[in-house]
């Protein structure tokens, strides 16, 4: 466990121990749906005594007690790292989101995904909802207990009738909200009219052959139909043999239907929560720096708090995504399919008074694989297998479309620094490299080798 020196606020030391974190100061800052944030934490956080602030969003295979043990991991080597002028706080934003359990992250689970099949040396999937999942969708989905057992079941099961597949996609369709969903109706709403992705609107069968055909692309070892653990279905297959292989991309449909209510979450979030509490904060304590750390969605949702700062803040000093899970065109001036927009940030990176890094790696099995299968919103009868540029992760390829924006290996960034403003890709590949299917190194940010990457970017070493 690693303690600092310095004052520390009434009640933070005792708030640390008892969450799990031993980085001191530290304050968790909650935030609901709509960004609303917990009872007493924006006092916490305006309460910490430190000359340099980190603030972590964890991403969207979470949940809080996943969350806070990363938090732990993460954290634990800066005290060591950073200049002896430097007095450090720590905060860690917790957030809706949730965790499906047979998603492995490295050095945290020790037994790798449900459903593993050791004899095979390769991770397994396995179509059924496990208990521990199963409870976080409840939460998740609060009230729609009958929704989610009767998909629950059919993910058991493994029937082979086309139209328990239809039944499965208009649950998770109802689940998701796409029907009658105005952009002004809700907040935390995922999706306009306009914009329901292809996965949740298109034929389910071959949504479902699609997303099976990738799983075995990342490497998953898929149940099928007894003919042995790794039949996968290609492209053309049609009803009859092999369709109960299918039930393993019924269940990444269910995955994704999650993932894109935490993507409009995280924004909200950062936008409406996370940013003006840093507007706020800016106010009360101008010479505090605040460091933006995010990983996955997280990194959505700390860019999204630049949204909520007012041009003229300056107490934001760098802004470090890990594997971030939303479009390399997000701070692009001109989107180089339609000239006439830029991304949802254009701009923004204006209001870091420091550098902008998105660190990203071939090892994300996620990003890599299912973020811009599932981020394709016409239903090209062709498949969507083939990677349209149009849909990348910046956890992927890194910041695409900002003129100037330097392109580093970790190595480079840690030998040579990081510039002083703007921003920079990090190919963080050297370290971020090891985890299981389907999401593969997503995961992988627990380094040293990251954590002085943000000292760095911060300006914050010895």
């Amino acid at each position: 466990m690693v303690h600092i020196g310095g004052a520390v606020p009434a009640g933070a030391a005792g708030a640390a121990a008892a969450s799990g974190i031993g980085a001191r100061p530290y304050v968790e800052l909650t935030f609901d749906a709509q960004g609303d944030a917990g009872p007493g934490a924006r006092e916490g956080v305006f309460g910490i005594e430190a000359t340099d602030l980190l603030v972590f969003a964890h991403g969207w295979n979470s949940d809080r007690s996943t969350a806070i043990r990363l938090f732990d991991r993460f954290y634990a080597p800066f005290a060591d790292l950073v200049g002896t002028g430097v007095r450090l706080g720590y905060v860690g934003v917790v957030w809706p989101s949730i965790r499906f359990s047979d998603e492995p992250i490295p050095d945290f689970d020790a037994r790798g995904a449900v459903g593993a099949a050791p004899e095979s040396g390769r991770p397994g999937h396995g179509t059924a909802l496990d208990p521990v999942t199963r409870q976080a969708l409840g939460a998740f989905w609060p009230g729609r207990a009958a929704e989610l057992d009767r998909i629950a079941e059919l993910l058991e099961e493994r029937p082979t009738r086309e139209g328990d597949f239809t039944e499965f996609g208009a649950l998770v369709r109802e689940l998701a909200g796409v029907d009658g969903v105005g952009p002004g109706d809700d907040l935390s709403a995922p999706f306009a009219p306009r914009e329901v992705p292809d996965f949740l609107s298109g034929d389910v069968l071959r949504v479902c052959r699609e997303f099976t055909a990738a799983l075995a692309e990342a490497g998953a070892t898929l149940p099928g139909d007894g003919r042995g653990a790794g039949d996968s279905p290609g492209p053309g297959l049609s009803m009859g043999g092999g369709t109960r292989t299918l039930w393993n991309g019924a269940k990444e449909v269910l995955r994704q239907a999650t993932y894109y209510q935490m993507k409009a979450r995280a924004g909200v979030v950062g936008e409406h929560g996370l940013g003006p509490l840093l507007a706020e904060l800016a106010g009360r304590r101008p010479a505090l720096r605040v460091h933006l750390i995010g990983h996955s969605f997280g990194g959505r949702l700390v860019s999204f708090a630049l949204r909520g700062l007012p041009s003229g803040a300056r107490n934001v000093k760098s802004l470090t995504v890990l594997q971030g899970a939303f479009s390399h065109y997000a701070f692009a001036d001109n989107l180089p399919h339609d000239r006439g927009r830029g991304g949802a940030l254009r701009g923004l990176q204006g209001r870091v008074d420091g550098p902008v890094t998105a660190c990203h790696s071939p090892y994300d099995s996620s990003l890599k694989v299912f973020y811009p299968l599932a981020s394709r919103m016409a239903g090209d009868s062709a498949g969507l297998l083939g990677f349209d540029e149009r849909w990348g992760a910046i956890g992927h390829d890194g910041i695409r479309g900002v003129p100037g924006s330097p392109r580093l290996t970790l190595d480079a960034a840690l030998r040579d620094g990081l510039p002083g403003a703007g921003c920079v890709s990090v190919d963080a590949g050297s370290v971020v490299r090891r985890g299981g299917a389907p999401s593969g190194a997503h995961s992988d940010i627990c380094h040293e080798e990251l954590a002085r990457l943000v000292v760095a970017a911060g300006r914050m070493g010895r």
